[in-house]
């Protein structure tokens, strides 16, 4: 009895559907299809978070690694430190990937400083070191147009704010020696085309002959807009005055409470 309901149960046909190769194929794709979305999920987390991450750690490691010497500190019912407006010294260019100045700025907030190194490379300089210095421009304090590159997304975006920027803003660039003081002017935006901005005297063209110079100024890039590299973001700024590292700091960062590298304590 056993033996023929095992043979009857053998007899029976196999009823279930099979797949066609179509159903394979639409079945290998939305895998794939799931796959390179998680994929592209973690490049994204990678980009538009972990890069800052890193950037930030590497940032503030570049800053100690300067080893300056903290401005002193100022009794809380001193004078502020005299504010100069007389000619004010210039270093060399440095170096490419050399890191030379600190840029602060208040409207970016208390803890806001970011390194600034020669050149604008992205992947040595600008993904690396903070923001970058356009090569043959001018120095802090010099005459002509002290031009200055950063991202405004990734890799610790120290321009993210840029289009905060007010006219009025003091943009605060330390040397080891010294303090200079700028103050926005004006912002515009423009294609990667149009170099001109970062000219000695912004809008002066590449050929156009050079007229005397007689202001400093100071310029900020950026993409824009967000995520994108379609157009860049200007920022002009106009030299207000110079101080020396040894005197303290200036007043208008110690009005705005920013914390000075060397002094966080």
């Amino acid at each position: 009895m056993t033996a023929s309901v095992t043979t009857a149960a053998h007899a029976r046909p196999d009823r279930r559907p099979r797949r066609g190769a179509g159903s394979v194929v639409i079945g290998v794709l939305g895998e794939l299809l799931i796959t390179a979305g998680v994929l592209l999920g973690l490049f994204v987390v990678w980009q538009l978070w972990w890069t800052d991450v890193v950037a930030h750690r590497e940032h503030a490691q570049v800053l100690q690694s300067l080893d300056w010497q903290p401005p002193p500190a100022v009794a809380p019912d001193a004078a502020p430190p005299t504010e100069r407006r007389d000619d004010p010294p210039v270093d060399p260019e440095p170096a490419f990937g050399e890191v030379f100045a600190q840029l602060y700025v208040p409207r970016f907030g208390a803890d806001y400083v970011t390194p600034i190194a020669g050149g604008v490379d992205r992947q040595q300089v600008l993904d690396r070191l903070g923001a970058g210095h356009y090569p043959g421009t001018a120095m802090p304090g010099d005459l002509g147009n002290f031009s200055i590159a950063g991202h405004r997304t990734t890799f610790g975006r120290p321009f993210h704010l840029i289009a905060d920027l007010q006219v009025g803003d003091p943009l605060v660039v330390r040397t080891e020696t010294t303090w200079y003081v700028y103050r926005v002017i004006g912002s515009e935006i423009v294609y990667p085309s149009q170099v001109e901005v970062v000219s000695p005297i912004p809008g002066l063209r590449p050929g156009d002959p050079m007229p005397e110079l007689t202001q400093r100024l100071m310029t900020m890039t950026a993409c824009h807009p967000m995520y994108s590299a379609r157009q860049r973001y200007v920022v002009h700024a106009e030299f207000d005055f110079w101080m020396p590292v040894s005197d303290g700091v200036p007043q208008v960062l110690t009005d705005a409470g920013v914390r000075v590298v060397g002094m966080e304590g």
